[in-house]
């Protein structure tokens, strides 16, 4: 589990980086990465839950 906490974090590294300092200019493109990024993150907050379920079921 400790590996997908790793990754997560990184995850999340990343979307504050990119909101701090690499914001696009364009407001609409801005809107479509941020959404991008936030789908990434909860979609791996759903496979982390898959896979804890799943070690929990053996």
């Amino acid at each position: 589990m400790k590996p997908h906490l790793i990754v997560f974090a990184v995850l999340i590294a990343i979307f504050i980086v990119y909101n701090f300092f690499f914001r696009i200019q364009d407001d609409r493109m801005n809107t479509i990465v941020n959404i991008a990024l936030a789908s990434i993150l909860f979609g791996y907050i759903s496979f982390m839950a898959y896979s804890l379920l799943k070690k929990m079921k053996k």
